[in-house]
């Protein structure tokens, strides 16, 4: 396979990407999400192409999915999707309802105390391989609650998680210590505006990861504004939140760390920029996909002298593309990927088109 790439110093990266994309980098991890910019953007094809290629002879794989996948027509654009087949010994989660739909011969292993609205999780191992609709924990609390009894109590290497970037599910891809991203010509018809869309999102998902000590103390922290002083105070700015008409920012001259619980938007962090006080101050979000701004202001406000760091993140190890929209337009791959990688410095597959 063919693997699109900017002219890397680093000669050892250039080797790695070679051969088989991004499996053996997966296996580095004990979880990977999975996640679109859009609809159609061949998630379920990378999906579909990690799924057939990792290890399930030697390494214990489970699977679920944050939305719904293994559909054969997607259910909003009523475009043909593939279907999600899984090898025999391959562990999966899935509603109740899924469940009874498998086209597999099955093992029950649980069946959790926690509805979803297609029932509670079913965890299964697959005997034979075969066909599944995956609908697995809907929050970020239950998916780690999963993946964790998944963990503990069968030992599972890798835990492979369908995403729902689009949707900005509550239960986010950062949660997971990997990542692949998908995108494409449903997310933009024209390659320039795609690739600085993306550009956009990749640097998202790379911001740094806030200091550990701090990180420990907003964890909890759900809702509102807050900020950390610099002798260490935690202190709530009157229940305000990024979205807020009011925004004032009193008492703040002593401030070290602003975080924002919710979502970051880009009247909030124009009036952050804006104000002298706080120019310098770091600005910390839960994970990158809570951040709601454009590349325009996101750009001014790092020029500014702006700092921006999350709570969690997960590693991206590479970038799909799908250069073709559900309406038929097509994208030229070469040039899209050639384009994409040099802007984001990662390597970029259209794995369609370079299946092995």
């Amino acid at each position: 396979m063919k693997a699109h790439q900017a002219a890397f110093t680093d000669t050892n990266r250039n080797i790695a990407f070679q051969g088989v994309p991004f499996i053996d980098d997966i296996l580095r991890y004990d979880s990977l999400s999975i996640v679109g910019l859009e609809k159609n953007t061949g998630k379920t094809e990378c999906l579909k192409y990690v799924l057939d290629r990792l290890p399930v002879d030697t390494k214990r794989i489970a699977v679920t999915s944050i939305g719904i996948d293994g559909e054969t027509v997607d259910q909003v654009t009523r475009t043909q999707k593939p279907e999600i087949v899984l090898r025999e010994g391959t562990y999966f989660g899935t509603s109740e309802a899924h469940y009874r739909q498998r086209r597999l011969i099955s093992e029950l292993i649980d069946v959790s105390d926690e509805s979803t609205s297609l029932g509670r999780v079913v965890t299964a191992k697959a005997l034979m391989g075969g066909k599944i609709l995956l609908s697995g924990p809907s929050s970020a609390s239950s998916l780690k609650r999963w993946m964790g009894d998944m963990q503990q109590r069968f030992g599972i290497d890798l835990i492979v998680i369908d995403g729902a970037l689009s949707r900005m599910s509550s239960a986010s891809p950062a949660v997971t210590q990997s990542m692949i991203l998908a995108t494409g010509a449903a997310y933009s018809a024209n390659i320039n505006t795609l690739v600085s869309k993306t550009a956009h999102v990749v640097d998202l998902i790379n911001l740094d990861l806030a200091d550990e000590r701090k990180a420990k103390e907003l964890m909890h922290l759900e809702k509102g504004l807050w900020f950390i002083d610099k002798d260490g105070g935690l202190h709530n700015l009157d229940s305000m939140t990024s979205l807020s008409r009011d925004i004032h920012f009193e008492g703040m001259e002593n401030c070290e760390t602003l975080y924002v619980a919710g979502a970051l938007v880009d009247g909030f962090l124009e009036k952050v920029r804006k104000n002298k006080q706080l120019r310098q101050v770091e600005l910390v979000v839960r994970d990158f996909t809570k951040v709601f701004v454009t590349p325009q202001q996101f750009r001014l406000f790092l020029k500014a002298g702006g700092r921006m760091r999350v709570l969690q993140k997960s590693k991206l190890i590479a970038v799909t593309v799908n250069p073709t929209s559900p309406s038929g337009y097509v994208l030229d791959s070469d040039i899209l990927c050639d384009k994409l990688s040099e802007a984001i410095q990662l390597p970029v597959y259209d794995l369609l088109k370079n299946s092995l």
